[in-house]
């Protein structure tokens, strides 16, 4: 059985590496995709541009008793409007920062999507956080891969990166978070989605732990 280390400079040390039996972590490199290396905003997603740089997939769970303080954010939508995290205590809630022209993002869209199906009816909450793009592009992204959630347009001052950094710093993008029913940090992969199966499990784990 494969695992992931965790060792991105920043993170949580109380975090624990997932490597339980019935979890698929596939072999192979996830694309960890730098903020400092974004590439120029496009609606055009058949174009996409940047400096990549390939790392190491990290996958990690935090034990409950462990956890930090509940992580609080807000923004405007992709969609039109604004949502807070204020709106979701009580479900669990997935987080995922993307930007539209990052590979491993529009590679792993269809994936959350259809887990955000899945889970509907558990009522998790899926977000997403586009840390690049504005409104036509996010919502060119959104309508080509299918994507019905909506996101947080943080492009400007990056207050929801900010809100985050202290306990996980999304500092590469993709960067998928599993937050707790009281809106902490409950786990996280940084890179591409190595496998559905992965964060279904990981959201599964929490949906599970009782109140």
């Amino acid at each position: 059985m494969l695992s992931y280390s965790d060792s991105p400079s920043g993170t949580d040390p109380r975090a624990r590496d997932l490597h339980r039996p019935g979890v698929l972590l596939l072999a192979g490199a996830a694309i960890a995709i730098l903020l400092s290396g974004c590439a120029p905003e496009s609606t055009d997603l058949t174009e996409v541009g940047g400096d990549y740089i390939t790392g190491t997939g990290t996958i990690t769970e935090i034990p409950r008793a462990e956890r930090g303080a509940p992580i609080a954010f807000s923004g405007e939508l992709d969609t039109g409007g604004t949502a807070s995290s204020d709106d979701w205590l009580g479900s669990v809630v997935v987080v995922n920062f993307w930007y539209a022209a990052c590979p491993p993002c529009r590679a792993e869209a269809p994936d959350l999507e259809s887990l955000n199906q899945q889970f509907l009816p558990d009522g998790v909450v899926f977000i997403g956080v586009d840390v690049r793009d504005q409104a036509a592009t996010a919502g060119a992204f959104s309508d080509t891969f299918g994507i019905t959630y909506p996101s947080i347009l943080d492009a400007g001052a990056g207050e929801v990166q900010l809100a985050f950094a202290g306990q996980i710093a999304p500092n590469a993008v993709p960067t998928t978070i599993v937050l707790d029913r009281e809106g902490r940090v409950a786990s996280r992969i940084i890179g591409q989605i190595p496998d559905r199966s992965v964060l279904e499990t990981l959201i599964e784990d929490v949906i599970g732990e009782e109140g």
